[in-house]
């Protein structure tokens, strides 16, 4: 994000940046930005940006964008991811959205903790760790089509899956989300705090496969979620034939068939409610 010129009204000094930077209200900076705010050279600029970065008082979080720490993190040497993933995801030419148990916690089911930052990318990013601040992405083709929604942080906005999004994504990738056990805990939790509402999920639920809606469906039904599930089977239509949806999608094939669903239950789950 740029800072404007007319707030440039004398060249800062290097250690006088990052709290310029703040003062502000631009903290994240490129390299040519930083060469612009203190008057020098783009080889000057990164040997302060260096000296900087090991006083913890700017972080970057990918080579050549570089954000300003505020005194309050500077013990963490970084700042919240949610504070910075939105303009790191622009650096890298990514669509994204914060998702699974991140997303289930903004939202508010905050049982289950993720100790990570989940995001969904168009195309492959490798996880990142930054000391206590961990990233963790997670590729898929329904990213920028899915609903989300803007929230914002206490730098700018960021991008997160909307509660339909994210309980569909929660049935369709229980593993990346603590298993089906704490999905179900999850889901339930997202349901009653959130009331999710029956025309956004089957509106979402057009961009995911037909399993992973009869998987949450059954998750909804199992943990007695406040939510008309009657509504999904109708949106999927008659259920004939064979169970032939896997509860765990790695799990052995033989299981309980549960008709209403089509779904073979070939895994206990346990619901904390």
């Amino acid at each position: 994000m740029a800072v404007p010129e007319k707030n440039i009204e004398k060249l800062v000094k290097p250690r006088a940046l990052s709290d310029y930077l703040l003062s502000q209200g631009h903290p994240v900076v490129t390299l040519a930005e930083v060469a612009k705010i203190l008057g020098s050279s783009p080889k000057l600029a990164a040997d302060a940006l260096v000296r900087l970065r090991r006083s913890a008082y700017l972080f970057s979080p990918t080579p050549g964008l570089y954000v300003a720490v505020p005194p309050q993190f500077r013990t963490w040497k970084v700042v919240p991811a949610l504070d910075f993933i939105d303009p790191m995801m622009k650096a890298l030419g990514r669509e994204y959205y914060v998702g699974l148990l991140s997303a289930a916690e903004i939202h508010g089911a905050a049982h289950q903790r993720a100790q990570v930052l989940q995001v969904m990318v168009n195309h492959l990013v490798h996880d990142r760790d930054f000391g206590r601040v961990k990233l963790r992405f997670f590729s898929g083709r329904r990213v920028g089509v899915v609903p989300t929604e803007l929230r914002n942080s206490s730098t700018g906005t960021y991008r997160v899956s909307s509660p339909a999004t994210t309980v569909l994504d929660l049935a369709l990738r229980p593993r990346d989300a603590g298993g089906l056990s704490n999905v179900a805990t999850v889901l339930h939790e997202l349901v009653e705090d959130d009331g999710l509402d029956a025309r956004e999920l089957l509106n979402a639920a057009q961009y995911y496969p037909r399993s992973a809606v009869r998987r949450l469906g059954w998750l909804f039904d199992f943990t007695l979620a406040p939510f008309d599930t009657d509504s999904i089977i109708s949106w999927l239509g008659p259920i004939t034939g064979r169970a032939d949806v896997l509860l765990d999608a790695a799990g052995p094939r033989r299981g309980r068939s549960d008709h209403r669903w089509g779904i073979v239950v070939n895994a206990e789950v346990e619901a904390d409610l």
